[in-house]
């Protein structure tokens, strides 16, 4: 292991820590294991974010803070509520940066819902119903019908769930695992509880609240 250790070059460890936001420790630990392939490392430090961040899942996110962004000349506006579990890590640097990216991206792509589990049934029924239309029309068998449904329902919720659309500024990383590189560094919870996006002359307006049911007891 030292053999290894020695090779990893300081530039690689600060590289990988600017592109992950990972602590440096972890950054070298990944580039050990990758044998110093940077995409390798990102890809392990991002597997080691999600872990984390579903293990504080179930975790209550009672504190945080409301972030704002404006775009184009005051035309497009975004609010959006960002939940951690202490007021301590809602002041930091790192929280206040991922809340004001999130607000721009939202600014940028307009999603719908914040998670997959937000899509109310009469969404997704319809959804659902256009693509088997649309692939029965092909001469599908039913089978391969519902299989092809499937696949079309997961770029849907790409589409118009926050947590799973991929981040504007780097499409590799979606909002979800941007999110879990920020509690495995910061050590808590981290939730988008809700979002509202306006545009001036669009009388659409977006207004998306992760459901309540699902959200875990503040006694916990």
């Amino acid at each position: 292991m030292s053999t290894v250790t020695e090779k990893i070059d300081a530039k690689l460890v600060k590289e990988l820590r600017e592109k992950s936001g990972a602590p440096m420790g972890d950054c070298l630990k990944a580039l050990q294991e990758s044998k110093g392939e940077m995409e390798e490392a990102f890809v392990i430090l991002r597997k080691r974010g999600m872990a984390s961040a579903q293990k504080k899942a179930s975790r209550s996110t009672n504190e945080g803070a409301v972030g704002q962004y404006i775009h184009a000349g005051g035309k497009i506006g975004v609010l959006v509520e960002l939940n951690c579990e202490s007021d301590f890590v809602a002041r930091t640097e790192d929280f206040q940066e991922l809340l004001k990216d999130i607000a721009m991206h939202i600014a940028a792509t307009d999603p719908r819902y914040v998670r997959r589990e937000d899509v109310t049934p009469e969404d997704l029924e319809r959804e659902k119903e256009i693509y088997r239309a649309q692939t029965a029309a092909m001469g599908k068998p039913p089978k391969i019908v519902e299989q092809i449904v499937e696949g079309k329902m997961s770029k849907f919720y790409e589409e118009v769930c926050l947590l799973e659309q991929p981040f504007i500024k780097e499409q590799s990383l979606s909002i979800k695992e941007l999110i879990a590189q920020k509690v495995g560094k910061l050590g808590e919870n981290i939730t988008v509880k809700r979002f509202a996006r306006f545009k001036v002359g669009d009388p659409a307006w977006t207004v998306a609240q992760t459901k309540q049911a699902d959200e875990a007891p503040a006694s916990e």
